[in-house]
């Protein structure tokens, strides 16, 4: 079966059409685009981004993202985990927010500093 896609992997936008019953893809500019063509219809994955409340905070929330990306098909649970935290400030880019989101060995760290106020 052929999926056609378009890679992410570059400004360019390649139009793919991948055949994951034989690993090939067509239409790719460079290799990374045969490495996403076949990950996307075998196992896709996502970064996600959102947001996490914090308190004591020079800002309500703080920016946050999973450090690695996670199966797609845990997108929803994953931001549902998100939307149950709150911090306490202060906040650094990298400090882990939730450890091993939903037993995938990726955590959630922040993105941006935040002081105590």
């Amino acid at each position: 079966m052929e999926k056609e896609l378009i890679c992410i992997c570059c400004p360019k936008g390649c139009h793919l059409k991948v055949d994951a019953e034989n690993n090939s893809v067509q239409g790719n500019g460079c290799n990374r685009g045969i490495e996403y063509g076949i990950n996307e219809v075998t196992n896709p994955v996502r970064v996600i981004t959102s947001t996490v409340k914090v308190e004591n905070g020079e800002l309500a929330v703080v920016p946050v993202k999973t450090k690695n990306p996670i199966p797609k098909d845990l997108n929803f649970k994953c931001m549902e985990e998100i939307n149950k935290i709150t911090v306490n400030a202060p906040i650094k880019i990298g400090d882990i927010i939730i450890k091993n989101i939903l037993g995938t060995n990726v955590d959630i760290v922040a993105t941006r500093n935040v002081k105590k106020i």
